[in-house]
């Protein structure tokens, strides 16, 4: 049985979906992942960033928006940046802002979205300095 675990429904197409839905404020708290073994909540609160970016149209919606000149994009401009539909986007949108990934602030009928970078921080943190010479010796 699939649950859904959003804490709003993503029904809109218009980027007002979220009006009134706080962004996330917390960060993973996780010892390294090589360090020593998670615990089931700290493993909980990693899958669910990992799960948000385990995904193509995700990735480069991310990437647009960190490499964007501001550090910032609207929702307008995204779906032409990765040629997919305004509802996917809203969609995809919804779920990085979720996972704590982004930010949203609404600007008169647009929303625009930043990279909350202290959650990139934190998954690089969770797989622990040095995690690439662990694997290529």
């Amino acid at each position: 049985m699939m649950v859904n675990t959003l804490p709003y429904a993503l029904t809109s197409v218009n980027m007002f979906f979220m009006a009134g839905s706080p962004t996330p404020t917390t960060t993973l708290c996780c010892a390294p992942l090589l360090e020593g073994q998670l615990t089931e909540s700290s493993a909980d609160e990693l899958a669910v960033v990992l799960k948000a970016l385990a995904d193509p149209v995700r990735l480069r919606i991310v990437s647009a928006i960190a490499t964007a000149p501001d550090g910032e994009a609207c929702a307008c401009d995204l779906p032409a940046l990765v040629d997919r539909s305004q509802p996917t986007v809203s969609h995809h949108l919804g779920q990085l802002v979720a996972a704590g990934i982004l930010a949203r602030e609404q600007r008169g009928k647009w929303a625009w979205f930043a990279l909350r970078r202290e959650s990139l921080t934190s998954i690089c943190a969770a797989l622990g300095a040095g995690c690439e010479e662990r694997f290529h010796p």
